[in-house]
């Protein structure tokens, strides 16, 4: 049988046992529906989920590996925006038991290998405990790429949300969807100087978006650009590309009884 997609939602269910094998890697974009500032679109990362986790996919397909591409998830865990108009979220056990369902799912294919493609910061914690329920209950290979975003050069560490990464980002994906003449710098210089507390420090700590500003924007967009975005994109791409065939090749070694 001749397979004319890498999509897995375009697949017949007659073509699935032909399509896929064990060691097929199916890739899952998450990203969010969640405020970003008066300068950036609600959804935000899922455009940059589906952009990043396609041109990898299209990359790793025409150089032999047998990757398929799964429709995103959109609506994921945001509650750190929950007190922002716009924000969809789903609360910890439900984005849990999403996925799990999910994964109960792709079990019951030939697959075996599924690799999460994360642009939200909100969902890294829940898909790292994910992967662990999927690899005990269904016996499946699963994988996290969620790169985290580079602080700009005025952001003091602190460019985690609508910030120069991410709207140097959409600047390069679509351009139509950023208002730079909104966009206003977010640093919380009362904290920056912290050597122990704070983002990427041994101590972490629960926050809420407009724990920093009520724009919820923690960053300073203020510099950003497309031709950085650029940069930035090809550099994700790049390096998630890059690790698929470690990903389809993967072995504990451990011997089965």
């Amino acid at each position: 049988m001749s397979i004319a997609t890498r999509h897995f939602a375009d697949l017949t269910t007659a073509e699935i046992g032909d399509a896929l094998h064990p060691d097929s890697v199916l890739i899952l974009p998450t990203g969010a529906i969640e405020p970003h500032g008066p300068h950036l679109p609600l959804r935000t990362d899922l455009v940059m989920a589906e952009a990043v986790t396609a041109a990898a996919h299209e990359r790793a397909v025409a150089e032999g590996q047998d990757t398929w591409l799964l429709p995103a998830l959109a609506y994921t865990k945001s509650d750190e925006h929950a007190n922002l108009p716009g924000a969809m979220w789903l609360r910890a056990e439900t984005m849990l038991r999403t996925v799990v369902d999910l994964g109960r799912s792709i079990a019951a294919t030939p697959a075996r290998r599924l690799l999460f493609v994360n642009c939200h910061g909100g969902n890294s914690a829940l898909l790292e405990v994910a992967l662990r329920e999927l690899r005990r209950r269904f016996d499946l290979q699963t994988f996290l790429y969620a790169a985290p975003a580079k602080p700009g050069p005025t952001e003091s560490g602190f460019g985690i949300h609508a910030g120069w990464a991410e709207t140097s980002m959409m600047l390069h994906l679509r351009p139509d969807l950023v208002d730079m003449s909104a966009a206003k710098s977010v640093v919380p210089q009362s904290i920056a100087g912290h050597s122990h507390v704070g983002f990427g420090k041994p101590v972490r700590f629960g926050w809420l978006a407009d724990d920093f500003a009520e724009s919820g924007v923690i960053g300073d967009p203020t510099g950003a650009s497309a031709e950085i975005g650029a940069d930035l994109f090809t550099e994700k791409v790049g390096a998630l590309t890059a690790a698929i065939p470690e990903i389809a090749s993967f072995d504990p070694g451990r011997v089965r009884r």
